[in-house]
């Protein structure tokens, strides 16, 4: 069966029709919705990490809260940009808060996406080479130096006024199975197939940073393809796990049909467009009444060749709202995961 997980945003604003209205709110929330979902038979709750902007930032204290008050739902990013992160700070972190959830941490961490700060990386002390323009590959060594501490690589010389003893000293705590669940954001094929190299699971969301003029859900099923040959190729043991991000709003009652009804008119195909100076392809929403959802993606390739996937929720219209989306998104995915896969 699919996994079912919620990406949240995280937003607020204090302005008519918002039920998010301060950072404070928008943190309880959170926690909120993730106690409900899990109630609802939800699998997952993911928040994206912006900085600079008025949305989630800080993952560890939520998800820390989140896993102290569930018991089974994972918990976990999508994505965390690493130009910003301390790479040995955040293996320590990031341990604690697996440690608190009994190992349901899943880390998504990637290169970021355009922001509202211009290289506001930098303002976090993290400056790239001259030759690395976006800082890409200053992202890449973060999460190089991330990954071997959290597998418990020695990070430090040991003091042997302290110790007794030269050597080396790992980060502690440690979480010995953690390094299985960090999934790289990936917004290509070529990066697909790097991720799968480096034994990282896949995550790949509504857009693609590149077009080929095929439809959004054949270029990503073609992404996933491409993943899982290098991963077989590359002779990883264990199986990786491969996630896709969705706008899926089932209209099931007058709320949903008031929020949402015309829009689906209008966001019910891909879309084109230039990002980080090429072209990219957008993802459509999927809008409509459940027995039409189930068709649509049951159609959708990658939807069906993906092991999980990541509802985007509105969720500024509250807990309430959100936890009826997904308990019906629930529902919708249990007869899609019946239905035929597309030949």
């Amino acid at each position: 069966m699919t996994k079912i997980g919620f990406l949240s945003f995280g937003h607020w604003r204090d302005v008519p029709g918002s039920k998010v209205r301060s950072g404070r709110e928008a943190l309880v929330q959170a926690i909120d919705l993730a106690v409900a979902a899990e109630e609802a038979g939800v699998d997952g709750a993911y928040f994206r990490v912006h900085h600079f902007a008025p949305q989630q930032a800080a993952p560890f204290p939520l998800l820390s809260a989140i896993a102290a008050r569930t018991s089974r739902i994972e918990i976990g990013t999508g994505v965390i940009d690493m130009r910003y992160e301390n790479p040995l700070y955040m293996a320590e972190e990031a341990a604690a808060t697996d440690l608190i959830s009994g190992g349901r941490l899943q880390l998504g961490v990637s290169r970021g996406s355009p922001e509202t700060a211009l290289a506001g990386y930098q303002q976090f002390g993290y400056v790239p080479d001259a030759s690395d323009e976006n800082g890409g590959e200053m992202a890449r060594a973060h999460t190089s130096v991330f990954r071997r501490a959290i597998a418990g690589e020695p990070m430090a010389n040991a003091n042997p006024q302290m110790t007794g003893s030269v050597g080396s000293l790992p980060v502690f705590p440690l979480s010995d199975s953690l390094g299985e669940r960090i999934w790289w954001g990936a917004g290509t094929r070529a990066t697909a197939e790097w991720t799968a190299e480096q034994g990282m699971n896949l995550m790949s969301s509504t857009l693609l940073t590149e077009d080929t003029g095929v439809p959004f859900d054949e270029l990503q099923a073609e992404q996933i393809e491409r993943f899982r040959r290098v991963w077989a190729e590359s002779g990883w043991e264990r199986t990786p796990r491969v996630s896709v991000s969705r706008s899926i709003i089932p209209i099931i009652d007058d709320e949903s049909r008031h929020y949402f009804g015309v829009r689906a008119q209008v966001e019910g195909q891909d879309q084109v467009g230039h990002l980080d100076g090429g072209l990219a392809r957008f993802g459509r929403s999927y809008i409509g009444t459940p027995e039409d959802l189930v068709a649509e993606l049951a159609a959708d390739r990658a939807v069906r060749a993906a092991d999980t996937v990541l509802v985007t929720v509105p969720n500024q219209l509250g807990v309430d709202f959100n936890a009826r989306l997904l308990a019906s998104v629930k529902d919708v995915m249990r007869e899609v995961d019946a239905a035929p896969v597309p030949a």
